[in-house]
């Protein structure tokens, strides 16, 4: 039985009209596929989805300049392959024929055949065993929870979370082996952390960070300002406190998130990682669980502000310059980790996305900076390019 026997053939004009958020198709070639449920979970954000709604995906899918595309994104499109777009000359075969109902979508090209198997679709690409993942696309993949509960015996996702890292007995290099591979829950949604009360508390659109910090730093700027001298040493203590976040950033991420190896062996020290980052690792398009919650930053922030003051023992004022300075420099970072899993972005953060999703799927123990490599660069925790990262 041939393909048209069995699934439908659009118009070119039906297919330009699926370019929205609530239907949206692509098309390969011939073939036309329903990529609605991705795109909230594109790892590039939903607006470079919606962009080439309607529109034949094959050159973006193979830009190196964008992001070439691995077996993983065409495996996406397999699950929502709906039928084939009817080409001009199918339509003018049609209207020649006396059984225009006979007449079959033309097959895709030699050409695109070709195409699609130097982009992976041979089933060749890489997969790091880290990581058990080989793109940014298998970030997206959905993760069959029955079937990975059943062969990894780590964490049920659809039972609360928690709990069954506290009584789940995992030795700590089972438990890091496991939550350094990513999963994809319903499409990114939240998978259940408490599973109670607390769990909205886990929560934390993107939008809470520059609202709830934003009017503190400006605060803080405003009242320091007077005991600094001239208005360009204020401006410079803060700056100089924007430029020390970028080490605070990355020794953070390096030596508190990611203490993988010097971690006790015990349940206590392992919840607490799944708390801090591991959820992160272990579910990395959570949008909900991607900032830190306020309560957590406050914790983590009241110390750098007595250090602040202990450094800058001299003047009061510069030291709430320099610590408002570096809490500006922490909204950016959060805004720019959340950006890279979630948006499309300008050039130089699309070198900073490639980056940081390479740190999830290829590499987590290298590449700890976020909104920038400098720290990795002079600490030589730089990543190695895919092509010549040891799988």
């Amino acid at each position: 039985m041939s393909p048209s026997r069995t699934l439908p053939t659009y118009l070119q004009s039906e297919l330009a009209s699926h370019n929205t958020e609530k239907s949206c198709w692509v098309t390969i070639g011939t073939r036309v596929f329903d990529v609605t449920d991705f795109v909230e979970s594109h790892p590039g954000g939903g607006e470079l989805v919606l962009e080439y709604g309607g529109k034949d995906v094959t050159k973006i899918l193979k830009d190196e300049d964008s992001h070439t595309h691995s077996e993983a994104a065409y495996e996406i499109l397999e699950d929502g392959f709906i039928g084939f777009v009817a080409t001009q000359k199918v339509l003018d075969a049609a209207v020649k024929s006396t059984h225009p109902d006979e007449i079959d979508p033309l097959p895709p090209t030699l050409d695109g055949v070709n195409e699609s198997e130097q982009n992976g679709a041979a089933g060749d690409a890489p997969i790091y065993q880290a990581t058990g993942m080989s793109s940014a696309e298998d970030l997206s993949k959905e993760t069959d929870l029955a079937s990975d509960y059943k062969t990894h015996k780590f964490l049920d996702l659809n039972k609360p979370l928690l709990v069954q890292v506290w009584f789940g007995g995992f030795s700590k290099d089972f438990y890091l082996a496991q939550v350094h591979r990513p999963r994809h829950y319903k499409g990114g949604e939240s998978a259940p952390l408490f599973g109670n009360f607390l769990e909205p508390l886990s929560k934390t659109p993107w939008w809470v960070i520059p609202t709830v910090w934003g009017p503190a730093v400006a605060y803080g700027t405003f009242i320091s300002r007077e005991g600094c001298g001239s208005g360009i040493v204020h401006a410079a203590y803060w700056l100089l406190g924007l430029c020390l976040w970028t080490l605070v950033e990355y020794v953070l991420h390096r030596f508190l998130f990611h203490l993988d190896k010097f971690l006790p062996d015990n349940r206590v020290a392992l919840t607490l990682h799944f708390l801090l980052h591991g959820i992160h690792h272990y579910l990395p398009m959570d949008k909900l669980r991607l900032v830190m919650p306020p309560t957590m930053f406050l914790a983590l922030a009241t110390p750098f502000y007595r250090l602040a003051h202990y450094i800058f023992y001299w003047n009061w004022s510069v030291a709430v310059a320099v610590f408002s300075g570096g809490i500006f420099g922490y909204i950016c970072y959060d805004l720019t980790h959340y950006f890279l899993h979630h948006r499309n972005l300008p050039s130089y953060w699309r070198g900073l996305k490639k980056w940081h999703l390479q740190h999830h799927f290829m590499d987590y123990e290298n590449g700890f900076g976020v909104t920038s490599r400098f720290w990795d660069n002079i600490f030589g925790t730089q990543l190695m390019p895919p092509s010549i990262k040891t799988l």
